[in-house]
């Protein structure tokens, strides 16, 4: 028996095996996208375009990073990394510090006031991804905390 939700979401793409690990992953990469989609309309009251709420959730939740570390964190190259941690910087969001340990590296950390408006934000998206579970029984939001989890263990062992 195939979903109602599951039709409205996008085959499988060509040339990709129709065994079950692929028809999953196709079918969880169009439904994240969908939903960040909707969380990120919650964005609005964060004042911040996407590559820069998502630099500032790296200096939140990753702690103090070298410039370098944050441009391949964010797949970016080092000039556009620079540019947008000097618009953090220049908004109160972000500093700028020697490392303590190797006074050759500049770390970049959050600051207290890009820590709350992070959080702010984190919160919207949270209620509006909230607001799309209104109805799920508890079975279903039960499955979707164990796929959580079962994405959450990959993500951490480095499988992505």
């Amino acid at each position: 028996m195939v979903n109602d939700s599951r039709r409205r979401l996008p085959d499988l793409p060509a040339g990709l095996p129709h065994d079950g690990q692929h028809e999953t992953a196709n079918l969880v990469h169009s439904a994240a996208v969908r939903l960040l989609r909707t969380a990120r309309a919650a964005d609005t009251e964060l004042d911040l375009d996407g590559p820069r709420a998502s630099l500032l959730s790296v200096l939140v939740f990753g702690g103090p990073q070298p410039v370098t570390k944050l441009a391949e964190l964010e797949q970016v190259s080092s000039p556009a990394i620079t540019k947008m941690v000097s618009a953090l910087e220049s908004a109160g969001l972000a500093r700028r510090e020697r490392s303590e340990t190797d006074r050759r590296v500049v770390l970049v950390s959050a600051t207290p006031t890009g820590k709350r408006l992070l959080e702010r934000g984190r919160a919207a998206r949270v209620r509006a991804i909230a607001a799309l579970l209104a109805d799920a029984t508890e079975a279903q939001l039960q499955t979707l905390r164990a796929a959580s989890d079962v994405i959450a263990a990959r993500l951490t062992l480095g499988h992505l």
